[in-house]
């Protein structure tokens, strides 16, 4: 073998291993529901919720799906994602000091789309395990606001990727089902 070959073989081989041990993006199908009610874990339920319809609206997305847009004032499919990427930091700042703060426009798309589901997943985490969240009250507005505000702007969003994504040409999965929160065979 020849050196480029060698060289070729090896980045051939290290690029498989890493994307079969690649990590594995949370929401898939939404996690088991908590035993308990506490204002945490119905928060943490609603973006599990988020997490779980950003997953599947996001799956599988193609280019022409990313630059789709329906009219000249609308907004495109990725535009659409940056503003939620954004909704899901400020979830997470608002219940923690761990969001990711960058407004690094240049990533991928596929980057993107794994920080938003982690910044959801890392803020149902916390949310979890709290019985009160008045604690994530502040001096500009009370907790109540985060729900109103950027969950619900997020599932609203989620909800246009959707009709994005069917008016491109490429349907959400048919098997998903909301309600359970499971992936159907």
């Amino acid at each position: 073998m020849n050196k480029p070959t060698i060289i070729f073989a090896l980045l051939l081989s290290t690029f498989v291993m890493a994307q079969s041990g690649e990590e594995k993006l949370p929401y898939y199908q939404i996690p088991e529901h908590p035993e308990s009610y506490t204002a945490g874990t119905v928060a943490a339920r609603m973006v599990d919720g988020l997490g779980f319809r950003y997953y599947w609206a996001t799956e599988g997305l193609r280019n022409e799906d990313l630059i789709y847009k329906p009219s000249e004032t609308g907004r495109t499919s990725a535009e659409t994602l940056d503003h939620i990427l954004g909704l899901s930091n400020f979830i997470l700042n608002s219940v923690s000091k761990q969001g990711e703060r960058s407004k690094e426009t240049e990533r991928s798309f596929e980057d993107k789309r794994k920080q938003t589901l982690l910044n959801l997943k890392r803020a149902s985490d916390i949310l979890r395990s709290m019985d009160d969240v008045s604690q994530f009250d502040n001096e500009r507005f009370p907790f109540w606001n985060i729900i109103n505000g950027p969950i619900a702007d997020a599932l609203w969003h989620c909800g246009q990727i959707v009709m994005l994504r069917r008016a491109s040409g490429n349907p959400f999965n048919s098997k998903v089902n909301v309600f359970s929160g499971k992936v159907g065979e």
